[in-house]
């Protein structure tokens, strides 16, 4: 295995609940209130949408897609919903710092080191708005690619908090076995103060509609045991996908960080060493909004 490369999921495709439009000659982030599969091919008109696009909205009956029925990858909760907090240089997206809140990996004159991780609103290197959280969700859609998936990626505060706490939970009562679950993404809004009580959007993980948990968990276990006696080693796969994104610095390429700079931070590029003066910890949390 090369070494420095980070062996991902393979992704087939994109979730977004937003879109890049161009407005004025710029290329500006526009959010949405349903949920968007496309391709990982992007015109000047934008991503390209997915054939599994068009068939879920059928099915959903000419309204808005704002529920996906989705397997996971792994039974392990932190190899379907990987989250850190990242700052990516936002001219070329070179990841240059990422942490966990309590150690960082960091870009430096001496190359990469580990240094504490304060959070976003305590360190400032990453003040003003340069580092966020940055979390991606990888689900498998239909049945075409077994090990194939689609990707979720948010710097919202909202869905990864939740999304963590659903893997989490269902990993628990489930006794492990997440990849039979039967769930499906749903798309839910609330309004907040900080967001002047206009409606934001996140994305919640739940089991699919008509189950209880009973049912669901029951299904679960079994079909856990078919795979095991078809000689489906989930365990060993668990295993390699863990050791293939410890084998880079970082788990993302300049490609996927100036896309998520382009999506999710659009403001103008800023360098820690011209940030203005630092706000407040109040008004930052206020001017928080969900990715």
């Amino acid at each position: 295995m090369i070494k420095g490369l980070a062996i991902t999921p393979p992704v087939i495709g994109r979730i977004s609940i937003g879109r890049v439009v161009e407005k004025n000659g710029k290329r500006l982030p526009e959010k949405d209130d349903q949920f968007t599969l496309t391709t990982q091919i992007q015109t000047r008109e934008g991503w390209l949408p997915h054939p599994l696009d068009e068939a879920l909205r059928q099915e959903a009956q000419g309204k808005k897609l704002r529920s996906i029925p989705v397997t996971l990858p792994f039974n392990d909760p932190d190899l379907n919903l990987r989250a850190e907090y990242t700052f990516f240089e936002r001219k070329s997206g070179r990841p240059l710092c990422s942490g966990d809140g309590e150690t960082c990996r960091r870009r430096t004159d001496q190359g990469l080191a580990p240094l504490p991780c304060p959070s976003p609103d305590m360190c400032d290197y990453g003040a003003h708005g340069l580092c966020k959280p940055y979390g991606r969700l990888y689900v498998r859609i239909g049945e075409e690619d077994e090990l194939g998936c689609f990707v979720f990626r948010t710097t919202g505060y909202n869905s990864i908090r939740t999304l963590a706490a659903r893997l989490h939970y269902f990993h628990a009562i489930s006794g492990g076995n997440l990849t039979t679950l039967p769930l499906e993404l749903k798309l839910r809004g609330k309004s907040t103060t900080q967001s002047h009580r206009a409606p934001i959007y996140y994305v919640d993980l739940t089991l699919r509609a008509g189950l209880s948990m009973a049912e669901a968990v029951s299904q679960a276990r079994e079909a856990s045991k078919q795979r095991e006696s078809q000689g489906i080693n989930q365990t060993e796969l668990d295993k390699v996908a863990q050791a293939g994104l410890l084998n880079a610095q970082f788990e993302y390429s300049e490609e996927e960080g100036l896309q998520v700079v382009e999506e999710f931070v659009p403001d103008s590029p800023v360098s820690p060493n011209e940030a203005p003066p630092a706000r407040g910890l109040s008004q930052k949390l206020a001017e928080k909004k969900e990715g």
